[in-house]
């Protein structure tokens, strides 16, 4: 089987796990579907909207439909560093100090209202969402592959919500709002909870081996010279515009390239085209600029920003 073929079988597959959350998640095809990128290009996600939308259901339905090892952690403002990423605990029947891992040493993590609890807590994610690792005492823990951080977050307008700092948000590579279900949506989901108590089941569409192997295809998608420079330009716009303060990372840079080439994996594609940058940049990017006064006094959103932005880059032909 060529690299082509198993790319297209996969991304077949894919598509049944898309079909197998869509289930249960009453909502835009289009957001499953994103997060579905995020996941196989080996991204962690946050999505961002008010309570009641089916964020949790979504990421749950999720973590199912891959068949991962699930670690819910709803973020409270009293939660500690040392409840998720764990701590060392004297054990008097042996006289010493031993580990005691913390709910993050799981392959997928759903952070439950993350922006809730206090800044020192939300730090605690940085080394694992970049390293796939966590240091207590000095002593380094690794966690379990693959390793997915599936973040949800209430508009920072809300009582007792913390802004999420710049560099928490930068180690998210993608970020979607669900917003509410169309009137025929809302209506079956008023149908399914007339009589029901909670969602229909779901099994997995995959194992946790393949969905590795899906991964490191997704960093084989080819990506020519000229859609890379229009990546470079796009990202490098976000730091010349005046309408932003702080411009994307070189992070960004690389997490919209492996945006891209998911984005291009689940159409089935063994090559990055324009387009699949055009539609990934707004999604990638947004949520890592911090808008200027006069995009804000505009009401200018940061993804109509980007989207602005990738307009007045040139497009590269003859892909």
């Amino acid at each position: 089987m060529t690299e082509e073929e198993r790319v297209g079988d996969f991304a077949r597959r894919v598509a049944r796990i898309s079909d197998s959350i869509c289930r249960v998640f009453v909502g835009k095809r289009s957001s499953v579907d994103l997060l579905l990128t995020g996941v196989i290009a080996g991204l962690h996600v946050l999505i961002e909207d008010v309570p009641g939308v089916g964020k949790t259901t979504l990421a749950k339905s999720l973590s199912v439909s891959l068949g991962l090892d699930f670690s819910r952690i709803q973020f409270t403002p009293d939660l500690l560093p040392g409840d998720i990423i764990g701590m060392t605990v004297w054990k008097p029947d042996t006289q010493e100090f031993v580990f005691k891992s913390g709910a993050i040493m799981h392959q997928f993590i759903l952070a439950d209202e993350i922006n809730r609890a206090s800044p020192r807590t939300q730090s605690s994610l940085l080394e694992a969402m970049q390293e796939q690792a966590v240091t207590v005492d000095g002593h380094t823990y690794h966690l379990p592959e693959p390793f997915i951080v599936i973040a949800t977050q209430n508009p920072s307008t809300f009582m007792g919500a913390f802004q999420l700092p710049e560099g928490e948000l930068d180690r998210f590579g993608i970020a979607l709002s669900l917003g509410y279900p169309d009137p025929a949506g809302e209506e079956e989901i008023l149908r399914r909870f007339q009589t029901e108590t909670s969602t229909p089941d779901i099994r997995p569409q995959i194992s946790p081996s393949e969905l590795e192997e899906i991964q490191r295809l997704v960093r084989t998608v080819e990506i020519s010279d000229s859609v890379r420079s229009f990546m470079i330009s796009v990202v490098r716009k976000t730091r010349e515009t005046p309408l932003i303060q702080l411009g994307a990372s070189p992070r960004a840079a690389v997490q919209l390239q492996r945006a891209s080439q998911g984005h291009a994996f689940m159409s089935g594609r063994h090559f990055v085209m324009p387009e699949d940058v055009v539609a990934l940049a707004p999604s990638v990017l947004a949520h890592r600029v911090n808008l200027s006064a006069e995009a804000r006094v505009g009401a200018t959103s940061g993804a109509e920003v980007i989207e602005q932005l990738v307009k007045e880059c040139r497009l590269p032909v003859g892909i």
